[in-house]
């Protein structure tokens, strides 16, 4: 009876009576939950809406410095909020295990044709769909359990993805840590060689979350190539970068594979990749199975559309864009710094990306400062540093260009968050104050540039009905 949308209660007596389950207007709210009130659940969806409408106003007055993350431009949205989302397609283009997917085999094959167009590859899986995931791909593709595998620290910079409780441990992989230069916040590389050689990993993984600077790749590659180990690059903070030839080129540096995520320094949907050049076939059809059926079934068709849209966008747009973000945060860098900040590599120009490192030890600590930036909307995240044992207390903040960069910020509006921040943390500034002043700052630039559609409200949330739920 369950499968006709009712079931048997007993009753007091010892009589039994059927009653509509979850398929049916009356009960109890379906099997195992708790009576709801006439309107309860209406009240709560229009809840819903309210907050995340409150979300959506709160970051228009905010000042947006996290940076692994940006804003999807409008006619990306468009597609993510189409029927896309209720479909589903498994397997490649032409070789699905669902029918109705001759649209989806369409949109597909131009992503991958835009994805192999913009970065100069012969390979492409758009399949992924976190960045996380991308790197699951990689692993199940290329590596066996028990392998040992070449990354960086989290305290240097890695993702979480490189850790034991991350992907590498859920795939059972040994990590073997790269030596590290804290003063030029990259790989010792006369260390590292001596490692490398000594314990001859198999694959060795070049990226990182806290990322400055380009990898020594190339500097290496003679040493993967000594040692058997094949290179595999997490682009995920720096795709964007990449593209737009503003940052190193991994595949023409010695890494075989690229994976990553596609919403950063690439202003697209959240969602994942996969890019290879020259691969052999056989390496090209693990990656390809690696993604599916290895740690994807569907894989949010709305986002890989969505995802072609942002692809063609920054093969329009990409370069200007790229060069802005990584101008944007040399700037920020050197306003910071002049100001009293301990900006790290301050030598070395500070970074060549999207990303600045600050150590706040003196300013009240990484999880302190990143709080009370928040409190007053400058949105920043509390970050590991070389030397940092506590992830929850870190001596560090990270801060990142690419939303305020697609925004339409350039190196004068650098100076005045720099100038916020100094009030804030060294001047005593109250922070009623700096929070207005933010506001003033941001009311700006609220609107979508480097897309088709620029122009467009940046933080505009859709209403698609027009009325409250009931």
């Amino acid at each position: 009876m369950r499968a006709s949308g009712y079931r048997a209660t007993a009753r007091p007596g010892g009589r039994s009576e059927v009653v509509r389950t979850a398929h049916g207007s009356t009960g109890n709210g379906g099997v195992g939950g708790s009576p709801v009130a006439p309107g309860e659940m209406a009240g709560t969806v229009a809840k819903l809406r309210a907050i995340v409408q409150r979300h959506s106003a709160r970051f228009e007055r905010a000042i947006p410095l996290i940076a692994s993350e940006n804003l999807l431009s409008p006619y990306a949205k468009e597609l993510l909020i189409s029927d896309l989302h209720s479909r589903y397609a498994e397997g490649l283009p032409g070789e699905r295990y669902y029918e109705g997917n001759e649209d989806v085999d369409e949109v597909e094959n131009l992503c991958l044709d835009l994805a192999r167009r913009l970065f100069r590859c012969s390979f492409a899986d758009v399949r992924p769909i976190s960045g996380t995931v991308a790197n699951l791909a990689v692993l199940k593709a290329l590596t066996d359990p028990g392998e040992l595998v070449g990354t960086s620290r989290l305290a240097d910079g890695a993702h979480i993805s490189s850790a034991a409780f991350g992907a590498f441990g859920l795939r059972g992989v040994k990590p073997v840590y790269y030596a590290w230069d804290e003063a030029r916040m990259t790989i010792d590389v006369p260390r590292t060689r001596e490692i490398l050689r000594a314990v001859r990993p198999k694959t060795c993984l070049f990226g990182l979350s806290l990322f400055l600077f380009p990898m020594p790749i190339d500097e290496l590659r003679p040493t993967l190539e000594e040692i058997g180990a094949r290179g595999w690059y997490d682009g995920a903070h720096v795709l964007g970068l990449i593209a737009g030839g503003e940052f190193q080129d991994p595949l023409r540096e010695g890494c075989q594979v690229i994976s990553a995520s596609t919403h950063k320094t690439l202003p697209g949907p959240q969602h994942g990749i996969l890019l290879g050049d020259g691969l052999p076939p056989e390496v090209a059809q693990r990656l390809q199975s690696g993604a599916f059926p290895g740690v994807t079934s569907n894989h949010h068709l709305n986002a890989m559309a969505a995802l072609a849209v942002s692809l063609a966008e920054h093969l329009e747009f990409g370069r200007e864009y790229a060069r802005r973000t990584v101008a944007n945060a040399q700037a920020l860098a050197a306003a910071l710094h002049a100001r009293g900040f301990d900006v790290l590599a301050a030598d070395l120009g500070f970074t060549r990306s999207h990303t600045i490192a600050v150590r706040v030890e003196k300013e009240g600590g990484g999880a302190q400062v990143a709080r009370r930036l928040a409190d007053v909307g400058i949105i920043s995240n509390k970050n590991l540093l070389p030397g940092d044992k506590s992830p929850k207390q870190p001596g560090g903040i990270r801060l990142g260009t690419p939303e305020v960069t697609r925004l339409g910020m350039g190196e004068r509006e650098m100076g005045r968050i720099a100038g916020l921040l100094d009030d804030l943390l060294h001047k005593g500034r109250p922070a009623a104050e700096v929070a207005a002043a933010a506001a003033e700052l941001k009311r700006g630039f609220t609107t979508l540039r480097y897309c088709f559609g620029a122009g467009e409200a940046a933080y505009r949330y859709y209403d698609l009905v027009g009325r409250p739920p009931s």
